[in-house]
């Protein structure tokens, strides 16, 4: 019998490991792909549970899925989605998923990009030059529901978009020009819904959400929705006007 009260305590139980990071990847590139895979599968804490080379694959696979991190290019040249399409990507799958981190991964340093990515809801914003360690590092950061976006560059690119450079805001007679539907479609740009969200607000076809929205653009003569979704705020705080009533 053991009368050592030392050897006869019982250790704590050990703590059950942590599960993996779950993790999402679009690039229109199979090399990327199966490069971040690699790199992301050789750590122990992290594990792919799909991937897609457009941005209707990725809206279709992702919720089924259901990471807690999606690793976005910003840029698909094969989609229809523009420059940009990884960052709508963002948009939309943050509007299903509002608990998924979107961390956008580019070739270029892009203030116009990084911008996009923020008013999306991109938890964070880095370039294909990172390193692979660098790259577990911040997947593991945006799991953990850390922002990876540098706040001085945040502060830098928000300042410039809002200074001289952006368009003025429309004058009246521009304005006129939009008809009650699509200033009430320009208010919900300016709210930041997506075209899906705004189709189902208006009970409209998506398909005719886009096509008004890009009929809005050139009235006011802007090229990029998040032009127009700022000029949506300014023309409501210079005016003072409610947001239109469409038919």
């Amino acid at each position: 019998m053991n009368d050592d009260p030392a050897q006869s305590r019982t250790s704590p139980p050990s703590s059950p490991p942590a599960a993996p990071v779950r993790v999402f990847i679009l690039d229109d590139h199979e090399v990327v792909r199966r490069g971040v895979r690699d790199l992301l599968e050789a750590d122990g804490g992290i594990e792919v549970v799909g991937e897609a080379s457009d941005a209707r694959e990725a809206l279709a696979r992702v919720p089924a899925a259901a990471p807690q991190v999606a690793v976005l290019d910003v840029r698909l040249g094969d989609d229809r989605g523009g420059d940009h399409a990884g960052i709508e990507v963002c948009r939309e799958l943050r509007a299903r998923m509002p608990g998924l981190a979107c961390l956008m991964l580019t070739s270029f340093d892009d203030d116009e990009a990084l911008f996009d990515a923020i008013m999306a809801g991109a938890a964070g914003y880095v370039l294909k030059q990172i390193n692979g360690a660098d790259l577990v590092a911040a997947v593991h950061t945006v799991a953990s529901g850390t922002s990876m976006l540098d706040p001085r560059t945040t502060a830098r690119v928000m300042a410039r978009l809002r200074g001289a450079e952006n368009p003025p805001a429309p004058e009246v007679s521009e304005l006129d020009r939009l008809t009650p539907r699509e200033r009430q479609i320009l208010d919900l740009i300016g709210e930041g819904l997506t075209n899906r969200e705004i189709a189902e607000r208006l009970f409209l076809a998506e398909k005719t959400v886009k096509n008004r929205i890009s009929a809005i653009l050139a009235k006011l003569g802007v090229g990029r929705r998040i032009q127009a979704a700022m000029l949506a705020g300014r023309i409501r705080e210079r005016q003072g006007q409610p947001p239109a009533q469409g038919r």
